[in-house]
């Protein structure tokens, strides 16, 4: 990681990764007041179907953000860049996968998928000199997205 940065992101970093946190924050929220009693099932149908669809696209945001790192990183050997390249859209396909899946299953694919992600991000630094609050967000962020997501699962079960 590169010595020279800060270790707080810039402000709108922070602002754009944890205002994406609000549709799964809220919908988590929501998720347990559709499990009340009297609550309609549609909407909580809506609920859980809308972390799912939340949870698709951040997943593939994610992994496109190693296709970047592959076009971007100079001096990176063809083996690696290709390895960067073929995961940038696995966490797609997982997405794709988990939309395919009844909620249960897909919430925990997507929990998956998020940790498995981080899991590739946390490589990163060993190709390019990253800013050192790169990996700490990431994981606060995978973090939250993974409660919601499983309170999701949670509330589901519930029903």
């Amino acid at each position: 990681m590169s010595g020279g940065d800060s270790v707080r992101p810039p402000s709108i970093v922070a602002w754009l990764g944890y205002g994406g946190l609000t549709p799964f924050v809220g919908l988590a929220i929501a998720g347990g007041f559709m499990r009340i009693p009297g609550a309609p099932d549609i909407m909580a149908v809506a609920v859980t179907h809308g972390m799912l669809a939340y949870g698709a696209i951040i997943l593939s945001f994610v992994g496109a953000l190693h296709w970047g790192f592959a076009t971007a990183i100079s001096g990176l050997d063809r083996s690696t860049r290709s390895r960067l390249f073929v995961w940038s859209v696995v966490p797609a396909l997982i997405a794709w996968v988990c939309l395919l899946l009844p909620p249960l299953p897909a919430s925990v694919g997507l929990i998956a998928g998020f940790l498995f992600h981080y899991a590739w991000d946390r490589r990163l630094p060993f190709l390019a000199q990253l800013p050192s609050w790169y990996l700490p967000l990431r994981l606060r962020l995978t973090a939250v997205a993974c409660v919601c997501l499983l309170l999701n699962a949670f509330w589901f079960t519930r029903a």
